[in-house]
């Protein structure tokens, strides 16, 4: 394996930064919305008992005494830090397979190189800058395609969360507003 990274050339690295960053991002974000999904799907008194962290800011603007459309506000912005980090997911996917086509490039012009300085070619003489053409295409691919699954899965999943968050915040606006 470190033999195909090696023969794709220095653009192997920043692929394998991202597949590292990617990964890291996917776990991270996967046990979070796991932990979140379990704290706030359940019946708003069981929610209240529990007081997950990420409903600390709308309880406190619900103490404060808050109306409607700032406690909304508040249980929006919420959501967005439930959602932050996704946006690199993306990057990654489309970066790492563009950095493949760099790769591509740069070994088709090392191989059109050999051609244009020898006056006889043979396969070999074209098979370094062909390697590094391939692999880097192929290491891009492989990252950007389970980077680009796991983005589009954890982004359903902020989804659930963000309308959980946002039906216990009227309720419990609700709940506040009518005095229960």
């Amino acid at each position: 394996m470190i033999h195909f990274f090696i023969k794709g050339g220095f653009l192997m690295y920043p692929i394998l930064l991202c597949s590292l960053a990617g990964l890291t991002i996917i776990i991270n974000k996967f046990i979070q919305y796991r932990r979140l999904l379990n704290e706030i799907q359940r019946p708003l008194d069981d929610v209240l008992k529990a007081k997950p962290v990420v409903l600390t800011p709308i309880l406190q603007g619900l103490e404060n005494g808050c109306n409607e459309q700032e406690i909304s506000v508040i249980g929006t912005r919420q959501a967005r830090e439930v959602d932050k980090g996704l946006s690199w997911l993306g990057l990654f996917a489309t970066i790492t397979p563009l950095l493949g086509l760099t790769g591509t490039v740069i070994g088709m012009v090392k191989a059109f190189m050999v051609i244009a300085e020898s006056t006889t070619v043979n396969p070999s003489m074209l098979a370094e800058g062909i390697w590094e053409a391939l692999i880097t295409t192929a290491a891009g691919l492989l990252v950007a395609l389970p980077v680009h699954i796991g983005q589009h899965y954890l982004e359903k999943q902020a989804d659930e969360i963000a309308f959980i968050l946002k039906e216990t915040t009227m309720g419990l606006y609700m709940r506040r507003r009518d005095g229960i």
